[in-house]
């Protein structure tokens, strides 16, 4: 069996009709004016959800999403065929988790940038799993989507995550196992649905990866 320890957490969860400019008002004291306007939604949240979160130069940092800026893009296609200068630059700004780092300044050893479906969150912890770093930043979300969620290529939620994962024990708050006892397979938990075990500190398990995963809390 490999384990891991969950030492930190921080979840952001907006309301359901929360748009970028809603979120740039609520989050504006967390970020320097002068970078606030350019940051996307899914900017805003994972930056409030790393809000007092320690990073050193030696972690390494595993970042999921599915769809990403999703909603900045679709702001930018709907200003054709007069195409905003502004929502362009916003639409190609470095993803959520760059545009909180550039700002912050932080280095670090390594950043997975990871996006996929139905297996985000297991490709997520495997990927988690094999980093020789001590410590491990595991952080991801989405953008609500509008026009895009009926072609099923957005989010029907906005939401943010932060965790802190080692291999020590002490003063864990959760630890994920995962147990190599055979093939049989679920998809497990969406980015979501893990989002919010994250938040409700909910004990989730599943099989995949040819073994068993689970996520409990101490």
């Amino acid at each position: 069996m490999t384990e891991r320890f969950i030492h930190h957490v921080r979840v952001e969860l907006p309301p359901v009709d929360e748009a970028a400019v809603g979120a740039r008002v609520r989050l504006a004291t967390k970020f320097p004016r002068t970078a606030l306007r350019r940051m996307t939604h899914l900017g805003l949240l994972v930056g409030s959800a790393l809000e007092e979160m320690p990073l050193e130069p030696d972690d390494a940092l595993v970042y999921a999403s599915t769809f990403a800026e999703t909603h900045a893009l679709e702001e930018f296609l709907a200003s054709f065929p007069t195409a905003s200068p502004l929502l362009f630059q916003t639409s190609i700004h470095p993803g959520g988790i760059q545009q909180v780092l550039i700002g912050r300044q932080q280095p670090l050893a390594r950043l997975w940038p990871l996006a996929g479906r139905t297996r985000l969150v297991e490709q997520a912890l495997v990927t988690i799993l094999l980093e020789p770093a001590a410590r491990v930043a595991f952080v991801g979300g989405e953008e609500r989507g509008s026009w895009m969620l009926e072609h099923g290529m957005a989010s029907a939620r906005a939401f943010a995550f932060a965790a802190i994962i080692t291999r020590d024990s002490t003063g864990a708050i959760g630890r994920i196992q995962f147990d190599p006892d055979g093939p049989a397979e679920n998809p497990g938990p969406s980015l979501e649905t893990w989002t919010l075990a994250l938040d409700a500190r909910r004990p989730i398990d599943w099989r995949g990866a040819n073994g068993h995963w689970s996520l409990e809390w101490l």
